[in-house]
């Protein structure tokens, strides 16, 4: 790099291509983009409009669960009365836990579309240009992280509900079996066998409607965490978006295989085999508030994109020039600005246990910098 450049008033973001990786654009195989800080890019191409909303809320189920009623008798035994008023009660229960289904459903598309607003307002926003930090969007910041805890509220209600349904499931077993065991005993007239052969069927009917309601209601319990764990991800990453008046994307862990071996278990490579590895970012450190996030960002998502379970060493790089006491310092600063880039790599739903950091020194630098690798 020339020295003009190292000594420019503008701080650089080198995106560069992942080492030994053929997959990426050839334009980046071929040679270095480095989009300055205002974001345009030096070989004259408009950058991309990048609109960013949140995916919208999974719907929840629809059925409403309305008990089939028992049939009244006036010539029914006292064991088959009894059982007809246990299956009278259950139904009620049935129809009591339907509504609070229906309006735990109401709650959460209400919720669901309030939170929606407020990340579309929030991205709007900072798809046009805002100053970091901005208290409106801070403020709209906290609704939504509000509305989102409403909706986990919520969810735990839910998950109440198919508790108090699966107590209800086995108070219908038990009926449903008392029901045929009924049959067996002798002197039972042929209108007893009819008057039971109509409870059964109105048992079995009330089972299959719990089965139902229980089934679609674990339904929307596993939809609405998955969304709700999801965009807490992505909030943690929008709250960087605000604090910064760029617009990211959503998180990076909605990227990165989760469930992947921990990345804790690969060995970090050394800084030796780092120095022959071509960086996928460069970031140079020749004033303070140097805003990388938004290239970090773009850089991380693309290599998530093509190898999405990535892992990222953070290299501290110091220049060997100077005093001791110099090169001292500036190995310093160069640790301090990769942790601070590590912790925005976090920040950005990256998970911790595949961020890596590192130090070297380098003769090219001339200013502190943190390069990152991707593996």
């Amino acid at each position: 790099m020339p020295s003009t450049l190292a000594r420019a008033a503008f701080a650089f973001v080198t995106v560069l291509a992942l080492a030994g990786c053929s997959f990426l654009d050839g334009e980046l195989l071929d040679g270095e983009l480095m989009p300055s800080l205002t974001g345009d890019d030096p070989g004259g191409r408009q950058p991309s409009s990048r609109s960013v909303t949140a995916p919208p809320a999974p719907p929840v189920g629809q059925t409403n669960f309305v008990p089939p009623g028992v049939t009244d008798a006036q010539r029914t035994g006292k064991r088959v009365e009894q059982m007809r008023g246990d299956l009278r009660r259950m139904q009620t229960d049935i129809s009591a836990q339907n509504q609070t289904l229906q309006a735990l459903r109401t709650k959460v598309v209400q919720n669901a579309q309030r939170y929606q607003g407020l990340i579309g307002a929030i991205q709007s926003r900072l798809q046009v240009g805002t100053t970091p930090g901005n208290p409106v969007l801070v403020a709209q910041l906290n609704d939504a992280q509000g509305t989102l805890n409403a909706l986990e509220g919520d969810i735990a209600g839910m998950n109440d509900l198919a508790n108090r349904i699966v107590e209800s499931n086995s108070l219908a077993a038990f009926v449903l079996e008392s029901t045929r065991a009924t049959y067996g005993p002798s002197g039972a007239v042929d209108d007893d066998h009819r008057q039971l052969a109509i409870l059964e069927d109105e048992v079995n009917r009330t089972v299959v409607l719990i089965d139902r309601l229980l089934n679609e209601l674990n339904q929307d319990v596993a939809r609405q965490t998955n969304y709700v764990g999801r965009e807490q991800r992505n909030l943690s990453a929008l709250s960087t978006a605000v604090a910064n008046g760029e617009l990211y994307g959503g998180s990076l862990a909605n990227r990165a295989w989760l469930t992947s071996a921990p990345a804790a278990s690969q060995p970090l490579a050394g800084p030796g085999n780092l120095a022959s590895r071509r960086p996928l970012v460069v970031i140079r450190f020749d004033r303070p508030d140097v805003p990388y996030a938004n290239p970090l960002y773009t850089a991380a998502n693309e290599a998530l994109t093509r190898l999405p379970e990535a892992v990222f060493d953070i290299v501290a790089v110091t220049p060997q020039a100077g005093t001791p006491a110099q090169v001292a310092m500036q190995s310093i600063a160069a640790r301090r600005n990769a942790e601070d880039v590590a912790q925005t790599l976090e920040r950005m739903g990256m998970p911790r246990d595949r961020i890596g950091l590192n130090a070297m020194t380098s003769p090219q630098a001339q200013v502190p910098e943190v390069h990152v690798f991707v593996r």
